[in-house]
C-alpha cells in the first residue's frame, strides 16, 4: 500500500465530510470541532466486517481499493501518527478503538484478527438488554481515553435491546506551541460575528514573522507545535477569509479540488504588520449518519451487509443504525488540547502585497495536521470565540 496516496485520499474524504457537516443545520450557527480521521477509521472498521454491495460502497466512499489498504492505513495512523511523544518534549497523543458485542454473539475469527492486529481494539462482551449499563461502560471508556475531555459519546436511549454491536474510537492530542504566546500581551478586541454584530474577545499576539500564505479571498497562517527530537511535525492552520462574511464561500472551496489543504499550506515565513489569534474552547457533537447518506453512503444503513463480523445466522439482519461523533478543542497561550470520539451502533432490524497582517477577528476555519505525512487530525470553525 502507498501510505502517502492513502493519506491523500483520506484528506479528500475528510474535506467532503467537513464541508457537509459545516453546512448541516446543527453546525451552521455554531462553533465546530470534528475529527474526520476518527470517522474515517471507524468506517474502515465497519468495512472490514462488511460484504457485498455495502462493502463496495464503503470502499468507494473511502476512496480505497481494498479492505487490506484500509486496515493498513488505520494501523499506520494508530502506530505512527498517534505514537505518544510527550516523554521527549513532543505532543501527547493517543488513539484507542473498542468493540462491544452482545454476550449471545461472538466475532468471526477473521474479523477478530483484524480487530486485534490492525485496530488494536479492546473487546468487551455485554448484555444489551441492560442498555443503560452498556451506555455507561462505553462513555466511561471514552472519558478515560480522552483524558476526561469527552464524557459522553452515547446519550440515554441511543442503545436498546436490539443493539448487537458498538464500535467506537477515541483520540487525544495535547501540544505546546513552538513559540508560546506571552499571556501578558493577550488583549481584548472586537471579533465580528456572521450577523454583523461584534463581541469583545481575548486575543493572543506574537512575533510578527510567521508562516503565512495569501490566496484569492483568504489567507492561511501556520503555527507549529513543539516537537523535541520527534521527526513528525504537527501544526495548527488558520484559514481566514478576507471579508467578514466570507466564511461561507471559503467552506464551498473545501472539496473543490483534490488535495485542497496541501495546495494551500504556507511554505515560508513573512513579516506581518499585525498578528493576533483569539483564544477559544469548543465542544461539539453530531449524529453523522444523515450527513454520510447525503454524500452517497447509504447501503450500510439499509442493507444487511455486515456478514463478516459475527458468527451467527442473524448477521444478515445487521446494519449500521447510528454514527455518533463528539470532539473538543481548547486553544490558549500555551498550546492546544483536543480530543474526539466516534461510535457506531449496529442493530438487528427488522490579497497579494509584500507586508500583510493576520488578525483573526472574524469567523474562520482551522485544522490540526501532521505535516510530514499530511494527516488531518482535527478541523473546525470559529464563529464566536466566547461561546464554549
Amino acid at each position: 500500500m502507498d501510505i502517502k496516496e492513502a493519506i491523500r485520499n483520506h484528506g479528500d474524504v475528510a474535506m467532503a465530510i467537513t464541508k457537509r457537516i459545516l453546512q448541516h443545520d446543527e453546525a451552521k450557527a455554531s462553533n465546530v470541532v470534528i475529527s474526520p480521521l476518527s470517522i474515517y477509521v471507524l468506517l474502515s472498521l465497519v468495512a472490514a466486517g462488511s460484504k457485498g454491495p455495502p462493502l463496495d460502497q464503503l470502499l468507494s466512499f473511502l476512496k480505497s481499493n481494498s479492505i487490506h489498504n484500509l486496515n493498513a492505513f488505520a494501523s499506520h495512523i494508530i502506530d505512527k501518527v498517534f505514537a505518544d511523544a510527550s516523554s521527549c518534549g513532543g505532543p501527547c497523543l493517543a488513539f484507542a478503538n473498542g468493540v462491544w458485542i452482545d454476550q449471545s454473539l461472538s466475532l468471526k475469527p477473521s474479523f477478530q484478527q483484524v480487530v486485534d492486529k490492525y485496530y488494536k481494539a479492546m473487546l468487551s462482551q455485554v448484555n444489551f438488554k441492560q442498555a443503560d449499563e452498556v451506555i455507561s461502560e462505553v462513555n466511561s471508556w471514552v472519558e478515560r481515553n480522552t483524558y476526561g475531555l469527552i464524557k459522553e459519546i452515547l446519550s440515554p436511549g441511543s442503545v436498546c435491546s436490539s443493539t448487537q454491536l458498538i464500535l467506537a474510537n477515541a483520540l487525544y492530542f495535547k501540544a505546546a506551541w513552538q513559540q508560546a504566546f506571552d499571556a501578558s500581551k493577550t488583549v481584548k478586541r472586537d471579533f465580528y460575528l456572521v450577523d454583523g454584530s461584534s463581541v469583545e474577545a481575548p486575543f493572543m499576539s506574537g512575533k510578527k514573522d510567521q508562516y503565512v500564505a495569501v490566496f484569492d479571498g483568504f489567507k492561511v497562517l501556520a503555527l507549529p507545535y513543539s516537537q523535541g527530537p520527534d521527526p513528525r511535525r504537527f501544526s495548527m492552520y488558520f484559514f481566514l477569509p478576507d471579508s467578514k462574511d466570507g466564511l461561507g464561500s471559503l467552506i464551498e472551496k473545501l472539496d473543490s479540488e483534490p488535495g485542497f489543504i496541501d495546495r494551500h499550506i504556507p511554505r515560508q515565513k513573512r513579516e506581518l504588520w499585525g498578528f493576533m489569534i483569539p483564544k477559544f474552547k469548543i465542544s461539539f457533537g453530531i449524529e453523522v449518519s444523515n450527513v454520510l447518506k447525503k454524500l452517497g453512503l447509504v447501503l450500510p444503513f439499509t442493507e444487511g451487509g455486515l456478514l463478516g463480523m459475527v458468527e451467527s445466522p442473524m448477521a444478515q439482519n445487521l446494519r449500521v443504525s447510528k454514527i455518533f461523533h463528539r470532539a473538543f478543542i481548547e486553544v490558549n497561550e500555551e498550546g492546544t488540547e483536543a480530543a474526539a470520539s466516534s461510535a457506531v451502533t449496529i442493530r438487528r432490524v427488522s490579497m497579494p502585497i509584500n507586508i500583510i497582517d493576520f488578525i483573526a477577528d472574524r469567523p474562520f476555519l482551522y485544522l490540526i495536521r501532521e505535516d510530514k505525512s499530511g494527516t488531518l487530525l482535527f478541523i473546525g470553525q470559529v464563529l464566536n470565540p466566547l461561546v464554549d
